[in-house]
């Protein structure tokens, strides 16, 4: 296989898959040929053709299934990070997804130690637990905890928590949200949570971090969620000065 000078074998083995992907030649769900015939076609080792997948496979393009092959992945969906707050059904509008969550957990619990510095509140004082699992067109994609102080939103135990929890903190108990300060994380999923996003334990995710305060600058949420690092993918827009 010719590689224009200064191009490694696998980039240029890769660019080539990628350019079929895009093009529709293997469309999404297609399974690609197995390393034997890639090696066959292109005329390079099986080192190679590895590390050309494992880079699609990184970028989301494809997902290898132990014992079956190797498939060609939806697109990543793209969250873009601004300086305004956004909620993930917001998100997903605009993209044209619909979105749902699943509540498996909504309880009152006493703040600990950590919690209670986090969200500036006693120790022990009550505080509304909510565990979600995020879909978009059905598929499960974000698994989240959220931790509010209980004089926040006292009836939110109550409450149907399957849509947007800003919309319903805004709208039902006259919250003003002012700021917030989120970390993004890449780092691998357990086996627990890959059972409720659907994926092998192990595959890669982002961890989203993020303390909410209101127009008094008080702490109102403190969550962290796992995003599936195969369907997502994070973009940002910079200005020259």
């Amino acid at each position: 296989m010719e590689t224009k000078q200064g191009t490694s074998l696998y980039y240029a083995v890769k660019e080539k898959l990628l350019e079929f992907i895009k093009s529709g030649k293997y469309k999404i769900g297609d399974q690609l040929p197995t390393e034997s015939e890639l090696c066959q076609t292109y005329d390079v080792s099986r080192t190679t053709i590895r590390l050309a997948l494992q880079q699609l496979e990184l970028e989301g393009h494809i997902q290898r299934v132990q014992g079956k092959g190797t498939f060609v992945s939806k697109p990543k969906i793209r969250e873009s990070i601004t300086r305004n707050i956004r909620t993930f059904v917001e998100q997903m509008k605009d993209l044209g997804i619909s979105s749902q969550s699943k509540v498996l957990e909504l309880v009152v619990v006493p703040a600990d130690e950590t919690l209670a510095d986090t969200l500036n509140i006693e120790e022990k004082d009550p505080v509304i637990k909510l565990v979600r699992v995020r879909y978009a067109d059905a598929e499960p994609l974000q698994y989240v905890t959220s931790y509010l102080p209980w004089r926040v939103a006292p009836g939110l135990i109550n409450d149907d928590c399957t849509g947007s929890l800003f919309d319903l903190l805004r709208s039902k108990h006259g919250v003003v949200i002012s700021r917030s300060l989120e970390s993004i994380e890449p780092v691998l999923i357990d086996e627990a949570v890959s059972k409720l996003l659907e994926v092998p334990a192990g595959s890669p995710a982002f961890s989203l971090e993020s303390l909410t305060y209101n127009e008094k600058d008080q702490p109102i949420e403190y969550s962290y969620g796992l995003v599936r690092g195969d369907r997502f993918k994070f973009t940002m827009e910079r200005f020259e000065k």
